[in-house]
């Protein structure tokens, strides 16, 4: 269906090269987008382009350092200089630092907040121009923490529900520019910083499987189809949402 095809369209993955982010890469780029992976680690970023390209999607790396202002701009330019524009923005990058409130430092808040919110902003306002030239999508993940509380993910939860409120003031400012912002609510989801939760909070793996109506974790490869949606013309009419991608979890009281 042309409302769900991405060909021509270049969209950039913060945190691409795995997990979530992968596994959304692998849908748009099915659907025909270049996809430009961006992260950190260059091993990671050129094992997911492999992968990409292995499975007959087009793809590049660029590497970013989401923290620092001047690297996300950067990467923009990079995107357009290579490939002559940019369609679609999915900010993705982010970690957690797990610990009750009290236990936090100043500069502890300040890593999980700068690097799940801040960067989406960063991101974001320097991939505006590009956007705005034919119109384009920001897909932001947030959280079920953007619902729900937490003991052991204050910072984390804070960013979230961050995210969630500055996807809605994007969309509501640049609709005139005919550029959509949604949010993507993940719900428990099988990747390496889950992996890590299971280790650190005890009876996690347990307690999600009991609450989840589809009674199983996640798995990257089920953002495949809200990733092609939110970025396709299909969802041009869809801005300012948050869609929860969570097997029901956040449907039960």
């Amino acid at each position: 269906m042309k409302l769900f095809d991405l060909s021509g369209r270049v969209a950039v993955i913060t945190g691409g090269n795995g997990g979530i982010g992968l596994g959304m890469a692998k849908g748009m780029a099915a659907a025909g987008a270049t996809i430009v992976v961006a992260g950190r680690d260059a091993a990671k970023n050129g094992a997911a382009v492999k992968e990409l390209k292995d499975a007959g999607g087009q793809a590049t790396a660029i590497p970013v350092d989401v923290l620092k202002e001047e690297s996300c701009r950067s990467l923009i330019d990079q995107t357009v200089k290579a490939h002559g524009r940019l369609d679609i923005l999915v900010n993705n990058a982010g970690m957690s630092i797990r610990k009750q409130p009290e236990q936090y430092t100043l500069a502890e808040w300040h890593t999980v907040l700068d690097s799940n919110l801040t960067s989406a902003f960063l991101c974001s306002h320097a991939a505006y121009p590009a956007l705005k030239r034919r119109g384009g999508k920001i897909i932001n993940i947030g959280s079920m923490m953007s619902i729900f509380g937490a003991p052991f993910a204050t910072a984390y939860a804070a960013s979230k529900g961050g995210m969630v409120q500055m996807t809605k003031s994007m969309a509501t400012a640049w609709a005139k520019d005919n550029i959509q912002v949604n949010a993507i609510l993940p719900g428990w989801i099988d990747t390496a910083l889950t992996r890590r939760a299971r280790e650190q909070v005890q009876g996690l793996h347990d307690s999600v499987l009991k609450r989840t109506p589809a009674a199983r974790w996640g798995v990257p490869d089920d953002f495949a189809g809200i990733a092609v949606f939110l970025s396709s013309p299909a969802s041009d009419f869809v801005t300012g949402a948050t869609i929860a991608v969570d097997g029901g979890y956040s449907s039960l009281a």
